[in-house]
């Protein structure tokens, strides 16, 4: 695994990191199906998926790991908050994304967040509640943006996180391994 020099092999929280579309969200769908099949059942948070119209990614929806769907940002939608072409709903994110974050926080679960980008960090909420969620004793398995970022440059420069980055050439052992190092992590804590 990729390791910065800041981080340990032993840290609570684990992020990915790389180019878009190396497969980063599907690690962490992977590696959450895994420890639910190995009996691991204290998981919440939320992963993005892409909305595709006509095969055209016209923007992208919030998932909940309990089933709630609500949209992150779409192309054509009016709001104040904007990333490029894509007008972003904050309403939508923080009434679905983090109402399943402050429930990780307070059921000390594995917390997911996919992810830690552009989009979300529009959101002072939600950077306040990825402070919260690494600070908790929970563990966390997060992906992060890539580019500099001064959000996100402190999150990954954090003693109690390893960032690792995804590439093609790791991708498909990278969800053994991360699962193997939760399971070991949950065996070592009271956590799940």
């Amino acid at each position: 695994m990729n390791k910065p020099a800041n981080t340990s092999h032993h840290a609570k929280n684990i992020l990915l990191t790389g180019r878009p579309r190396v497969g980063k969200s599907t690690i962490i769908k992977k590696v959450v199906e895994k420890l639910c099949t190995a009996g691991y059942k204290s998981i919440a948070g939320f992963y993005t998926a892409e909305i595709i119209r006509d095969n055209k990614r016209v923007g992208f929806s919030i998932n909940t790991l309990d089933g709630r769907i609500g949209r992150l940002a779409e192309v054509g939608f009016e709001s104040p908050y904007r990333l490029g072409k894509y007008g972003i709903d904050m309403k939508s994110f923080e009434a679905v994304a983090l109402t399943s974050l402050e429930h990780a926080i307070k059921t000390n679960s594995l917390i997911v967040i996919d992810e830690i980008g552009y989009m979300e960090l529009k959101s002072k909420r939600f950077r306040e509640l990825v402070i919260k969620a690494l600070d908790s004793p929970a563990f966390v398995l997060a992906a992060i943006m890539r580019n500099k970022f001064d959000f996100a440059d402190i999150i990954k420069a954090r003693n109690d996180v390893e960032v690792i980055t995804v590439r093609t050439d790791n991708r498909d052992r990278l969800t053994d391994e991360i699962a193997a190092r939760f399971s070991t992590l949950f065996k070592n804590s009271a956590i799940i």
